[in-house]
């Protein structure tokens, strides 16, 4: 009876634009990518309206250095009276490149300077990391170079961050925890390895249901409790050919909030377990109710 009560309270959240939890309000996370930062250039009102609409209160916004500085900080400004915190996101597969630590510094010295020149209520909060190395071509090719190179960009960017003193955060796919790696940095499971190394991490959980969501979760929502990290579980709601259980797209969004509760409810004490995120703004503001 408990377990069905909390059910239904985390779908009447759900239906109301929250990622319901058993956790309160303040501790879980309620987030989504803002991929094209020209939305606030063009739409600020419209932008943060929607995100309190959707009671986000994380958004990862990406960092494009063509947009004047002060576009960010009246963007920040304004979220974090509503409670929004904005994590700065950037990232690239070519970043796991020979010489793709290139963009992975100008994206920290853009923040560096950035951050140096913003009041308290203008800046950001942390960064947040897509990059994804299994779309570069030295993934198929020499994989274990590929891994390595990742876990390079990820200790190079958490001493970037700690220099901030930012927090920081990365996007994983649901199944880096079935690549391993065994090199410098040792030997073992490359989706826990990474946890140990940030602060956060948030899983691409790309499933249009609660029970596949939750089977392909389980191990690195235990490697989040192991290691006192923090974990968040993604999901899609954008158009995709890679098959029809991928994204929300074709069911709408209350199916998904109904479904989002569901793994909420399940996970919702479990030590690392953070909330949700939703990919993402543009895709999720035209999905069918």
């Amino acid at each position: 009876m408990k377990k069905l009560v909390v059910s239904m309270i985390m779908v009447l959240l759900f239906s109301m634009g929250g990622f319901g939890s058993n956790m309160s309000a303040s501790t879980v996370d309620r987030s989504t990518w803002l991929w094209n930062p020209w939305d606030i250039v063009s739409n600020e009102t419209g932008t943060l309206s929607f995100l309190e609409q959707k009671q986000i209160n994380k958004v990862y916004v990406q960092i494009d250095r063509d947009i004047p500085m002060n576009v960010y900080r009246s963007f920040i400004t304004k979220a974090s009276v509503k409670g929004i915190k904005v994590y700065a996101l950037d990232g690239a597969p070519s970043w796991v490149a020979p010489k793709g630590y290139r963009n992975q510094d100008a994206l920290m010295n853009w923040l560096k300077t950035y951050q140096a020149g913003s009041t308290a209520s203008q800046k950001f909060t942390g960064i947040h990391l897509d990059v994804e190395p299994y779309l570069y071509s030295g993934w198929n090719t020499n994989r274990a170079a590929t891994v390595k190179s990742f876990q390079e960009l990820i200790t190079k960017a958490n001493t970037s961050a700690a220099g901030l003193k930012l927090p920081l955060e990365a996007d994983l796919p649901f199944w880096f925890d079935e690549v391993s790696y065994n090199n410098t940095y040792g030997k073992g499971n490359l989706a826990e390895w990474v946890i140990t190394k940030t602060n956060s991490v948030t899983i691409m959980a790309y499933r249009d249901s609660a029970p596949a969501i939750i089977e392909i979760v389980k191990n690195e929502v235990a490697f989040a409790g192991k290691h006192h990290k923090a974990l968040v579980i993604g999901v899609e709601t954008g158009a995709t050919d890679e098959g029809d259980m991928i994204s929300f797209f074709e069911e709408g969004e209350a199916y998904m909030n109904e479904q989002l509760a569901s793994v909420a409810s399940h996970y919702g004490t479990s030590p690392g377990y953070k909330g949700m995120a939703i990919h993402h703004v543009g895709s999720w503001k035209t999905m069918k109710p």
